[in-house]
C-alpha cells in the first residue's frame, strides 16, 4: 500500500513521567482496541510509555551498579503487566524508553511477563548508542566540555538519540521496542516513520510528527491535568483524567484525543498549552530528528475531547546530538519543623534565624511554607523582605549542600535541637539527607554518537 493510502497511525500515551500513574494504559488500549476493530483493515496502534527525565537515568544507573539486572523504570511491571496480553492479542505495538540505564534487563523483563501472563513470546529490540558513559566516549566529552569533567565523579552520561532506530526496529517485526535515552518526541516519530515509510529527512513531515509526539510526551497534561485551575479553568473528572490519543495522517498532520471514558478534556486552550510547553523558541523546536516549527501552527476544535493540529513546519535536524553528563554532587540536607498558634511566624522567624548563626558556615536556604516559600530565592533575600504576617500555622523548611557529608548532617541534629532549644511550640520535625546529582551539557557530532537497535527476544532468559 502506498504511503499516501494508508490509514492514519493511533498512537496513545500511558505515562508522561517516572511515577505516572501505573493504571492509565488500561482505558488508553482499551480505545485503542475499539478504535481498530471499527476502522479500516491496515490501521496500526502504538503505545507509547515516556518515563524520563534528565535526572531519572542517573537515578537508574546508580540502582543499576547496585543490581547488574537493575536500572530499568523501576513501575515497569505495575505500567505494563495489566495490558501487554491484551497489547500482543490485538497488535497494538509498544514503543518506551523505561529502559533508562538498563534497557536489555527491561526487554528480559518483559519476556518473562508475557510468558507469565500466557502470551506468545513477543519480538523485543532494544535501541542502543545513546550511552556514553565507556572511557572512550568519556574521552570525547572531555574534548567538549574542557576543565568541566576535572575532579568530577561522573555517574552517567547520554545523548539525547532520536528515531531512526526505533524506525529500523518496527520495519525488522519488533512488537516492543525498548529505549533509553530517545528525545520525548521520537517515541511517536519512530512509529509514524515507519508506519508511512517516510524518510529521515522529510523535514516537514517529521516537523509535524514531531509535535504530536510533543502533546503526547506529557500524558495527562494535554487532557486538562497540568491545565486544571480551579475557578479559572475548571477540568471535570479530575481523579480519572483520561490520557491522549493521536490520530497521525501520511502527512503528519494529528487530532489529539483522549482515551474514552475518562475524565479531563482536550480543548484548543489545553493543546495550546502543551504546543507551547517547554520550547525555547516557537520557530526552531530542536529535537535529534528535525528542528520542528509552530510560528503558524493553527489548532482546531472538532468537538467531543478532539482538537486537530495543523501549519507546523519542518527544517534540517541539528549536525549534533545533545548530551547530558551527570555527576556525584555531594549533599543534600534538609530539615522541617512547624509552628502553630499565637505568634507562630515570629517564632518560625526566630527559629530561622537561630538556625543561620549556629550554620554560620553553611548556605542556608529558608522557606516560610504557608508565607513565602516557592517564591523565595536561595540566598532568603525575599524572606527578609517580607513582612511577618502575623499567620497561625507555619511549616519552617531549611536546606543546604555540602560536598562533605559530616558537614551536610548538622543541619539535621540543629533542626531536631529546636524542639527544646527553642523558640517555644515546635514540632513535627522531619530530616533528611540526600545524595545530590549536578548535570552538565555539551554537543556531539551526530558521527560520534554510532546509534542502533538489536533483537533481544531470542537471548536466554536471565
Amino acid at each position: 500500500m502506498n504511503s499516501i493510502d494508508r490509514p492514519a497511525l493511533l498512537i496513545g500515551c500511558a505515562a508522561g513521567f517516572s511515577g505516572d500513574r501505573t493504571d492509565a494504559a488500561g482505558p488508553v488500549v482499551d480505545t485503542l482496541i475499539a478504535r481498530l476493530q471499527n476502522g479500516p483493515a491496515a490501521q496500526r496502534a502504538f503505545l507509547i510509555f515516556e518515563t524520563l527525565a534528565e535526572r531519572t537515568l542517573a537515578l537508574a544507573q546508580l540502582r543499576r551498579r547496585a543490581d547488574p539486572e537493575a536500572g530499568y523504570e523501576p513501575l515497569l511491571d505495575a505500567m505494563l503487566r495489566p495490558v501487554l496480553a491484551r497489547c500482543l492479542a490485538h497488535g497494538i505495538r509498544i514503543v518506551s524508553n523505561f529502559g533508562a540505564a538498563n534497557p536489555r534487563a527491561a526487554a528480559r523483563h518483559i519476556g518473562r511477563m508475557a510468558r507469565e501472563l500466557g502470551a506468545a513470546a513477543p519480538h523485543i529490540a532494544v535501541v542502543e548508542g545513546d550511552d556514553l558513559s565507556a572511557p572512550a566516549q568519556l574521552a570525547q566529552l572531555r574534548k567538549q566540555l574542557g576543565a568541566e569533567m576535572d575532579n568530577i565523579r561522573v555517574v552517567s552520561a547520554n545523548a539525547y538519540i532520536g528515531a531512526e532506530p526505533i524506525a529500523a526496529a518496527l520495519d525488522a517485526g519488533a512488537q516492543i521496542v525498548v529505549c533509553g535515552r530517545v528525545a520525548d518526541p521520537s517515541l511517536t516519530v519512530g512509529p509514524a516513520m515507519s508506519h508511512f515509510g517516510w524518510r529521515s529527512d522529510d523535514w516537514e513531515r517529521l516537523g509535524r510528527a514531531t509535535m504530536a509526539g510533543h502533546l503526547l510526551e506529557c500524558g495527562a497534561q494535554v487532557c486538562g491535568g497540568y491545565f486544571a485551575d480551579p475557578g479559572y479553568k475548571e477540568v471535570p473528572g479530575l481523579e480519572a483524567v483520561g490520557f491522549p490519543i493521536a490520530e497521525i495522517d501520511a502527512d503528519g498532520r494529528c487530532t489529539i484525543g483522549k482515551a474514552d471514558g475518562t475524565g479531563g478534556l482536550v480543548t484548543e486552550a489545553t493543546v495550546k498549552e502543551q504546543l507551547l510547553y517547554e520550547v525555547h523558541d516557537p520557530a526552531a523546536y530542536l529535537t535529534p530528528d528535525v528542528v520542528a516549527d509552530i510560528s503558524d501552527a493553527e489548532v482546531q476544535g472538532l468537538g467531543a475531547d478532539r482538537v486537530a493540529v495543523s501549519g507546523v513546519r519542518g527544517h534540517a535536524r541539528p549536525t549534533h546530538y545533545k548530551v547530558n553528563v551527570c555527576h556525584e554532587g555531594g549533599w543534600l540536607a534538609e530539615g522541617e519543623i512547624s509552628y502553630a498558634g499565637p505568634r507562630a511566624e515570629a517564632r518560625a522567624r526566630l527559629a530561622a534565624d537561630v538556625l543561620k548563626k549556629r550554620l554560620v558556615d553553611l548556605a542556608l536556604r529558608v522557606d516560610l511554607i504557608g508565607a513565602v516559600s516557592v517564591l523565595g530565592d536561595d540566598a532568603g533575600r525575599t524572606l527578609a523582605a517580607t513582612p511577618d504576617a502575623g499567620l497561625r500555622d507555619i511549616r519552617l523548611r531549611v536546606a543546604a549542600t555540602h560536598e562533605d557529608r559530616a558537614q551536610a548532617e548538622r543541619l539535621a541534629r540543629e533542626v531536631m535541637a529546636l524542639y527544646t532549644c527553642g523558640p517555644a511550640g515546635g514540632g513535627g520535625v522531619r530530616t533528611s539527607l540526600t545524595p545530590r546529582l549536578n548535570t552538565i551539557s555539551c554537543l556531539l557530532p551526530r558521527e560520534a554518537v554510532p546509534v542502533s537497535f538489536a533483537r533481544i527476544d531470542e537471548e536466554t532468559p536471565a
